[in-house]
């Protein structure tokens, strides 16, 4: 009727009261090694030989963080290609000026060689820029210094010249000759339409003035600023290379004084012996040139009496006047001609090659056309190559003298 009771099973060691006391076996394995311990440090010499060990650590550790002040920074390192040259078109849109690139330097160079291939592997040597235009014979004619030509007659002329305290005038000689005809590049014209172009704003640098007398052909005219140190022996230089010259007269613009030309210019309604001092400084500055050009002038143009004096002098001193437009309709001097186009008013190779190409079109539908531009770099680039493909087009490159009426 009753079950028999169930034994209770022992306790466990932990709450054993028998093996209270004792030491488990992997408790007391674990005190001896601490004995052992114990009693290693207590000999001489082993716990000042571990001390030192923890120190020689530490030490070689401060070191190795103080010489490398980015040690302790997180350091991911990653590989990079060298990127390759890049070649930027400034002259996208336009199939005649899209062999027009320029480098990383600023430098123009072929877009593309004789056999198609990429010009970075064969740009010149020296640095020097060179464009490739459509029909262009290739890079060796651009490299090519221009076509030599017979120096033109040394300057002054006897008789061409009026001896003065600030240098030489130039004057109508005993016999009739001016000037303007006897410094004027000969020129005949072979019944093609004929262009011709000035390039302006030279002597004040010498790298782009040198460029221009000795790449350019001599057939384009040269203007330089009366500023210049040495203006006559740029004039020389010039000439010896058979380009006729002109020199620059600084005229008062629409927004003068924030737009000055310098301390020679020609002012609107100035007092006639002032205007006729700044005139003359101008006109002795050097000698050997045929004509003069404007540098600005909007507003000086507009002073017609000022204006007046300024050709009447030019045409009794046997000097004519080549302006950039702004001055089409106005008569005087020896002779005159005024430029259709200013090539670079927009300094960039695609807006130039556009303004040539409009010269190109204005020759041949009038028989002649006349442009200017200024000395940069990229004008002196375009206007070589440009020059080069003149013949195959069937226009004559004419000097500026060419396209003068009196």
């Amino acid at each position: 009727m009753f079950a028999k009771p169930r034994t209770v099973s022992e306790p466990s060691s932990r709450f054993n009261p028998r093996t209270r006391g004792r030491a488990a076996p992997g408790a007391a394995a674990g005190n001896d090694a601490l004995r052992g311990a114990l009693e290693m440090l207590k000999k001489p010499y082993v716990a000042p030989s571990l001390a030192a060990g923890a120190f020689l650590t530490c030490l070689v550790a401060f070191l190795s963080l103080a010489g490398d002040p980015d040690a302790g920074s997180p350091t991911v390192r990653i590989t990079l290609e060298r990127p390759k040259p890049i070649t930027t078109h400034v002259n996208d849109g336009d199939p005649a000026a899209q062999a027009l690139t320029m480098d990383g330097q600023g430098q123009f160079a072929d877009g593309f060689d004789a056999d198609g291939g990429d010009a970075a592997s064969a740009a010149p040597a020296d640095n020097t820029a060179v464009i490739t235009l459509p029909g262009d014979p290739g890079p060796a004619a651009a490299a090519a210094p221009a076509a030599a030509a017979s120096p033109l007659v040394k300057a002054p002329i006897a008789g061409l010249f009026q001896t003065t305290t600030n240098g030489l005038l130039p004057n109508i000689g005993p016999n009739g000759m001016a000037p303007a005809s006897a410094y004027a590049r000969p020129f005949r014209s072979d019944g093609r339409p004929m262009v011709a172009l000035v390039v302006g704003g030279l002597g004040l640098n010498p790298a782009t003035t040198k460029q221009a007398i000795e790449q350019l052909p001599p057939a384009v005219t040269l203007s330089f600023v009366p500023y210049t140190a040495n203006l006559q022996a740029w004039i020389d230089q010039a000439r010896a290379a058979g380009h006729e010259v002109m020199v620059e007269v600084p005229m008062q613009p629409v927004n003068y004084p924030d737009n000055d030309p310098g301390p020679q210019t020609l002012l609107a309604n100035a007092r006639n012996d002032d205007l006729m001092a700044h005139m003359l400084w101008a006109l002795s500055r050097a000698t050997g040139y045929f004509a003069v050009s404007n540098y600005q002038g909007a507003a000086f143009f507009k002073d017609k009496a000022g204006f007046n004096t300024f050709l009447s002098t030019l045409r009794a001193r046997g000097i004519g006047f080549v302006d950039d437009g702004q001055a089409r309709d106005a008569q005087g001097a020896w002779a005159r001609a005024s430029a259709d186009r200013v090539v670079d008013a927009q300094i960039n190779a695609q807006a130039i090659l556009a303004q040539l190409a409009g010269l190109e079109a204005t020759a041949k539908t009038r028989g002649q056309a006349l442009g200017t531009g200024m000395a940069f770099p990229v004008t002196l680039t375009v206007a070589l190559k440009w020059t080069q493909t003149l013949d195959g087009k069937g226009i004559q490159l004419a000097p500026a003298s060419a396209m003068m009426h009196q």
